[in-house]
């Protein structure tokens, strides 16, 4: 007879989803990937201070405005860190928890999938 899982752990795993909603809908988007790759390569190349939204938008076809609006998604979604320096907002990739949040939420899902 097979087990079913404990309407806590479903709850749990619903919740967890939802507080992960904001990545999917931040990676959902072919430029916001775009500007994520440009900030992953500004990383790589030893810049660890980020780009502003000037540098970002010499690199894209897209408008400032555009951009930004882009980046404040990246941003609420934990993906990208903003600095202030002078009148300039600086962007940097902050994968990390993200990352861990993802990784967690598989898990969640591996463990509700498998048979018991």
């Amino acid at each position: 007879m097979a087990d079913c899982k404990k309407p806590t752990d479903i709850k749990r795993l619903d919740a967890y989803f939802h507080e992960c909603m904001p990545l999917f809908i931040a990676l959902g988007d072919e430029m916001r990937l775009n500007i994520i790759e440009i900030l992953s390569h500004a990383a790589q190349s030893g810049n660890q201070n980020g780009l502003n939204v000037n540098e970002i938008t010499s690199q894209v076809s897209l408008s400032r405005p555009a951009i930004s609006h882009h980046l404040k998604i990246l941003k609420d979604s934990g993906l990208v860190q903003v600095r202030e320096s002078g009148t300039s907002n600086y962007y940097r990739l902050t994968l990390r928890e993200s990352t861990q949040r993802l990784m967690k939420l598989g898990f969640m899902v591996e463990e509700a999938l498998s048979p018991e």
